[in-house]
């Protein structure tokens, strides 16, 4: 039954949520939501990152199939994800799990296959010469010089994959699949708005987190004396 909104209703609403037992075991509880979300996501982005990054990383370094780098970019912006998911639920069904996989794996792939080819091409040429001029060649180049160097931009498209992925994988619930998305929609759905405030609540959370991991990641594994250069977002 629904209730009418009133002051304060939604943080009362997320105590209610989460401060409720039931929803924290079974296979409708929020760890097993939370393990299905990060399965949607987390293969979403490794399949996206197998894809984009040596992509990037190859257009980067020849120069060659810059266009495909300029048509992802404009393709991210113009992807219906929604509308992508449930055109590949009608001609595939939802026995598996590969039909949101393929939305999310096309959303992933533009930011990472971006950043990475703008982290190495944006490199100092002189400090590509230099390599060059000391006899490295070809593959030393990339991944000894120009690699280690745009790895801040590489992140950066990680990340931003990740958070877009993680954000966006709660549409899996409108094509009666799992994850994070049941509560939001289910709760729409019945009209039972702690169940849908606390979904929203715990895909923004699982958000944060993830930025939050990426921004460690790129402490611990960027070398200081590497300069962090604007990134494409």
């Amino acid at each position: 039954m629904g209730r009418v909104p009133d002051e304060g209703a939604g943080v009362n609403w997320l105590i209610e949520f989460l401060g409720n037992p039931a929803n924290w075991t079974g296979a409708d509880g929020v760890p097993a939501r939370l393990l299905e979300h990060l399965e949607f996501a987390g293969l979403s982005l490794l399949l996206a990152m197998a894809v984009a990054v040596p992509l990037g990383l190859w257009i980067g370094h020849t120069g060659r199939g810059a266009l495909l780098v300029v048509l992802s970019a404009n393709a991210a912006r113009a992807l219906p994800t929604l509308g992508l998911l449930v055109l590949i639920v009608l001609l595939m069904g939802v026995g598996t799990i590969v039909p949101v996989l393929i939305p999310l794996v096309a959303l992933a792939v533009p930011p990472i296959l971006v950043n990475a080819y703008e982290g190495v091409r944006g490199v100092d040429p002189e400090l590509r010469d230099a390599a060059y001029g000391m006899g490295l060649r070809g593959r030393q180049v990339l991944f000894g010089v120009l690699v280690p160097v745009a790895l801040p931009l590489i992140l950066l498209g990680l990340r931003t994959a990740a958070i877009q992925v993680v954000a966006t994988a709660t549409v899996a619930a409108y094509v009666g699949l799992g994850g994070l998305g049941r509560y939001v929609i289910d709760g729409l759905a019945t009209q039972d708005y702690p169940r849908a405030v606390g979904g929203a609540v715990l895909v923004a959370g699982l958000a944060l987190a993830v930025q939050g991991l990426f921004a460690i990641l790129s402490r611990v594994s960027v070398s200081p004396g590497v300069s962090r250069r604007p990134g494409i977002r």
